[in-house]
């Protein structure tokens, strides 16, 4: 099977993040290894570029990007130093209304000591099943985290994220993580969304105590709420949820908290910008709110707009440059 620049990256992403092993993780992918690590290898040196079938061409002279905007690039990525080439590309094209790719982006930040290759790390499942949801609340996906708080002890984060847009609809820190904690955080979400016995939810989850308890599935029950428990070790199960803990972790574990108010005062922060700012790549590069909210198509058409008078303005501009020259 022949695979384009974007599937190579994305299995390289997912391998990135699989905690199964390469090999194991490569098997369940039907993906030959030695086919991988030339990937891999291509991709460390050259970065996403380099993934590409045939060399990548240089830019005809008529899409050269200025050296104004070049610096403003750099200028921008020096601002918002959290975003990586991809996310900043799509921050100036929805804040900015001017176009660049992601590979410009990358070119220009690594041109200027802006881009490091990350080390190899293996280590959560994959993001989906085979078989996708295709709109907001058809599946839940929900699941407990841990945090020690300085003279508090242990204190235990259940969330419930949105399968299809990933928007975190509601979180508890519970000082247990009994099934009384998962059926307060799901009664919660179905406040929050007004959903009812008559249109529920999938729920997803583990197969933890707490998932698997008699008092936990009475209560999904007279919700009429579906409860489906992933294989255990399996790639494709909540590679969702697992992804956004260790994301939510890399940011909120970074201090030390000595209250659980600390501790919701940080979450609270970081939902909000999960929802609303980060950009993620599955949702071709929309926020969680975006899609969460019914605003992704409109959103992608003014990029559409942008796009196209952004290539039409730098056209113009290279031909004034030929004619002067």
């Amino acid at each position: 099977m022949h695979y384009n620049q974007s599937e190579k990256y994305e299995i390289i992403r997912l391998v990135e993040a699989s905690d199964l092993g390469v090999i194991r993780t490569l098997r369940q992918l039907k993906i030959n290894k030695s086919t991988f690590y030339k990937w891999y290898s291509q991709y460390s040196r050259y970065g996403y570029d380099g993934l590409a079938k045939r060399k990548v061409k240089r830019q005809t002279n008529w899409n050269r990007i200025s050296d104004t905007d070049r610096d403003k690039v750099v200028e921008i990525a020096l601002e918002k130093p959290e975003l990586s080439s991809r996310e900043l590309a799509w921050h100036i094209t929805d804040n900015y209304k001017y176009y660049i790719s992601e590979s410009s982006v990358y070119r220009i930040l690594k041109a200027n000591g802006l881009i490091t290759i990350p080390a190899f790390r293996i280590m959560s499942a994959a993001d989906s099943f085979y078989d996708k949801t295709t709109a907001i609340n058809q599946m839940w996906q929900t699941d407990f985290t841990y945090f020690k708080i300085l003279g508090w002890g242990w204190y235990y984060l259940s969330t419930i994220l949105d399968d299809f847009s990933r928007y975190i609809i509601h979180w508890e820190l519970c000082s247990t993580m009994k099934a009384d904690d998962v059926m307060q955080t799901v009664e919660r979400a179905m406040q929050k969304t007004g959903l009812s016995e008559k249109n529920p939810p999938k729920l997803l989850s583990d197969n933890g105590a707490c998932y698997i308890s008699k008092d936990l599935a009475e209560y999904l029950d007279d919700w009429n709420i579906k409860h489906v428990r992933g294989r255990p070790l399996h790639p494709q199960t909540q590679g969702k949820i697992e992804r956004y803990h260790r994301s939510m972790k890399n940011v909120v574990k970074l201090d030390n908290y000595f209250s659980p108010e600390q501790l919701e005062f940080k979450m609270n922060e970081f939902v909000h910008f999960y929802n609303n700012e980060r950009y993620h790549e599955s949702l071709q590069n929309l926020t969680p709110a975006d899609v969460y909210f019914g605003r992704a198509q409109r959103i992608l058409k003014h990029r559409k707009i942008v796009k196209l008078k952004t290539l039409n303005d730098r056209k113009n501009l290279n031909q004034k440059i030929q004619v002067t020259l």
